[in-house]
């Protein structure tokens, strides 16, 4: 039996968390009960689960590796960052530019608990922690401006939340007003989970569905149009597995459609 964490104060365990459920598939300790339940009904429903969550992280790191290298990014804005792993992102654009500037926002307050494991910079970088909603980007830029320089590009990470956002919060407007405070050459990356390329994923969200948590399953098309204006990269909007993939590595489609676009 996993050993029961300590939860801050006004915090239920008997809720699951999306972060923490994920956090769990990882091979995270920082779950509850309630978490660890219902991660493994959604893995009864679809073993694969696990592997599409490592595929969403290879693709976290992959992206960010580009976007600190190739394409000279020096500030990054990553919403719904969720509880701390392996290759954070700041942890992989410092390594690229040891004088990456991030910002994360999350607003599960167990995140805010272990905050500090965010804030190990680079002694040139900076890493700051904002608790937020993701539906209030007006809360997000103007307090992320005491960490980021708006004037200067700024790559918004969104991975794996806009499945969080329902379609009366309006996910797109929510995109574009995030985009709009960033300027020319900035960039977005992100990942949203999908029914359309794997079948069996319909288990998966009859589990969800029938839970405090609640995701949104978007087409292709649909994710597609939270980037409209942006120039998407090649090779466009795709599986996570199958975005840039790394010498070797499998490319078998995982139920999460990937892009990175720019702003012209």
């Amino acid at each position: 039996m996993a050993e029961e964490r300590q939860a801050p104060d006004g915090l239920s365990t008997e809720i699951p968390h999306i972060a923490r459920v994920y956090d769990y598939w990882l091979g995270g300790k920082n779950n509850f009960a309630a978490d660890r339940a219902l991660a493994e009904r959604v893995l009864a429903a679809d073993p694969a689960v696990r592997l599409s969550v490592r595929a969403n992280r290879a693709f976290l790191r992959r992206a960010v590796t580009f976007l600190a290298g190739e394409a000279g990014i020096r500030q990054f804005l990553d919403i719904g960052t969720g509880l701390p792993s392996s290759d954070n992102t700041h942890e992989v654009a410092q390594r690229v530019a040891p004088e990456s500037r991030v910002v994360y926002v999350d607003n599960d307050p167990i995140v805010l608990v272990h905050a500090r494991a965010l804030l190990t910079a680079s002694v040139a970088g900076t890493t700051a922690y904002l608790q937020a909603d993701a539906r209030e980007p007006e809360k997000i830029i103007e307090a992320a401006a005491a960490t980021l320089d708006l004037s200067q590009p700024v790559a918004i990470m969104l991975i794996a939340i806009l499945h969080s956002i329902s379609d009366g919060d309006k996910p797109g407007q929510l995109v574009r007003a995030l985009v709009d405070a960033v300027p020319s050459g900035s960039y977005v990356a992100l990942t949203h989970i999908t029914l359309d390329l794997r079948s069996e994923h319909e288990g998966v969200a009859e589990q969800l569905d029938n839970s405090p948590i609640k995701v949104f399953w978007r087409t292709r098309a649909e994710v597609t149009g939270f980037l409209d204006g942006l120039e998407i990269l090649e090779p466009g909007v795709v599986s996570t597995s199958q975005w840039r993939p790394e010498p070797g590595a499998d490319t078998t489609p995982m139920p999460l459609w990937s892009a990175i676009a720019r702003k012209p």
